[in-house]
């Protein structure tokens, strides 16, 4: 088994019951360790649209990459994603990422991981830290040193871990 970081996502429909969807959709799959605080954030990118509520979930799964990240994207078509209509940085139904997959580098054509802008991420590193508060990058780097650079984004924490039930 393997412990994985998760980040969702939602700023389209009702974005709370979408990620709760979501939670309980991989619960269904894999072994759920923790669930973070519920967040709402900015949305980053030139498109107008409504915040988003973010949360970050720990898994342990014996499943590959791949085949998680396919399990990720049939849920999020479950909740109203279509990925062949959206614009880039645009906003979206529910988004769920492979943040962090224990100490393993992967990158493939169709995933990266650690997730390339991670430590770029106020919305994607404040709640992956919370659930996971000792995981490194494969290199060695604490998400915990990535902090001060993104701490000035801004953040609101609206519930705490509880959210989800």
């Amino acid at each position: 088994m393997t412990w994985v970081g998760l980040g969702l996502g939602s700023n389209l429909g009702d974005s709370r019951a979408l990620l709760r969807a979501g939670v309980a959709a991989v619960r269904s799959r894999h072994r759920l360790l923790r669930v973070s605080s519920l967040f709402q954030t900015e949305p980053l990118g030139p498109i107008e649209q409504p915040d988003f509520l973010n949360a970050a979930i720990l898994i342990d799964t014996p499943v590959e990459p791949a085949n998680l990240l396919e399990e990720l994207q049939t849920i999020e078509r479950e909740a109203g994603r279509d990925r062949s209509a959206e614009l880039r940085y645009g906003p979206r139904s529910l988004d769920l990422d492979i943040l962090l997959w224990a100490a393993r580098q992967i990158d493939e054509p169709s995933l990266t991981v650690p997730h390339p802008r991670l430590g770029e991420r106020r919305f994607a590193l404040e709640p992956l830290i919370e659930v996971w508060p000792s995981a490194a990058l494969p290199d060695g780097t604490r998400l915990l040193d990535l902090w001060p650079g993104v701490s000035d984004q801004v953040s609101r924490k609206l519930e705490g871990p509880n959210w989800f039930e």
